[in-house]
């Protein structure tokens, strides 16, 4: 299949696109590289990829682009609450007018999968877990935006949405402000974390588990269509007191303590299920625990804090 990605150079896409390549796609790649990392580059000599410097927003550009690919990834997006308070206008632009004009122009007949969140979810009820008919009740513009969107594609149809859990894991373009990568950073430079809320949870999955999300949902996509689908580990829906005991079993030296002040601006809280998914045949690979034995690994190579959004 010849397939659109937006964002394709993103912390996301810059492991998708490889699989995709790997499995005999043809990989067209959207990316306006305003990070300035240098994504995708061991890719180049494909001949089955093709990479655009370009901003998803650019009608006649995706117009073109659009016109004979059997499917759509739409990855582009200001990924997290923090840096979408930024710049609201440009995350409306982004993350929801953009996927509404790439459901204009396509044919009823091009596949799109899409990247939700379950931070949709925002704060859940205690102990009882968050599955797709739960109501979605974001608690952020971010979420806000992504749960608009989805609505949207589920009702033009043809397509999947996938409600991902917060992802870990290294990249080729890398992020520091994910929850598991940020925590085992701090625990490998700084041996400590203050924790505010610690008690709140929320569900994860590795990045390389989440392209694989992706590849499924494109195999089966006959039988999984027009339906949202959580994607996540389910032995990991974790508060942040359980995520630091787990990084400390490979930091011995972490030290983490929960402040008796304060709060945690991020309110999500919440448990997944990843039933319905997995009864569709998908398996994550990557633990919780290997992720972060990768990542102390990584961080062995990455000494600085450019690796964020914000």
């Amino acid at each position: 299949m010849k397939i659109l990605v937006t964002g394709g150079a993103g912390y996301i896409g810059s492991v998708l696109v490889p699989a995709l390549l790997k499995k005999g796609h043809k990989a067209v790649v959207l990316d306006n590289f305003m990070y300035n990392q240098t994504p995708l580059l061991d890719c180049c000599y494909d001949k089955n990829l093709e990479i655009i410097r370009g901003d998803v927003r650019n009608k006649s550009l995706v117009t073109k682009l659009i016109k004979d690919v059997d499917a759509i990834f739409p990855l582009a997006c200001l990924t997290g609450a923090p840096l979408c308070n930024k710049d609201p206008i440009a995350a409306q632009t982004v993350i929801y007018d953009a996927v509404k004009m790439i459901l204009d122009l396509r044919s009823k007949e091009q596949i799109v999968i899409f990247p939700t969140t379950n931070s949709g979810y925002g704060v859940g009820q205690k102990g009882k877990f968050c599955t797709e008919k739960t109501p979605l009740k974001p608690i952020s513009l971010y979420g806000q935006l992504k749960v608009k969107a989805e609505n949207d594609i589920l009702d033009a149809g043809n397509a999947i949405t996938l409600r991902l859990a917060t992802a870990f894991g290294m990249s080729p373009r890398m992020r520091l402000d994910l929850l598991v990568n940020d925590f085992t950073y701090r625990a490998v430079y700084d041996r400590f974390i203050v924790l505010f809320e610690a008690h709140f949870k929320r569900n994860f999955i590795h990045v390389r588990d989440v392209a694989k999300a992706f590849i499924h949902c494109l195999d089966n996509f006959s039988k999984m269509k027009n339906e949202p689908y959580n994607v996540g580990l389910s032995d990991a829906n974790l508060s942040k007191q359980e995520l630091c005991e787990e990084i400390k079993k490979h930091v011995p030296e972490f030290y983490f303590v929960e402040s008796a002040v304060g709060e945690d601006p991020d309110k999500r809280d919440y448990i997944v299920s990843n039933e319905k998914i997995e009864k569709a045949g998908f398996r994550p690979d990557v633990s919780i625990s290997d992720g972060i034995r990768e990542l102390v690994k990584g961080y062995q190579i990455i000494k600085r804090n450019q690796f964020a959004n914000v």
